[in-house]
């Protein structure tokens, strides 16, 4: 995640490639995460800027559906170690 600035402020926007300039920050791909992550106002205190963040493009981009995460399915690897989910 990166915070790219215009003259009405900052607005977060992710960065898979890392390819943006400036400093980022790293977040779980998750709503729940997010969510959280916006409550706290770690993405300010993360980039080290101060002021209102516009998550909007952030928030779309966490909240639409993706066929692969990067993540194991957990039923999938629960049911490997032989746990329940």
């Amino acid at each position: 995640v990166v915070a790219v600035g215009d003259e009405a402020g900052y607005s977060l926007r992710p960065d898979a490639a890392r390819r943006l300039p400036g400093r980022g920050a790293n977040m779980h791909p998750d709503p729940a995460c997010f969510a959280l992550a916006v409550r706290r106002r770690a993405f300010g205190r993360a980039l080290r800027i101060t002021g209102v963040l516009d998550h909007g493009e952030l928030a779309e981009h966490i909240d639409a559906p993706t066929t692969t995460s990067g993540h194991p399915d957990r039923a999938r690897v629960a049911s490997r170690v032989g746990r329940p989910t």
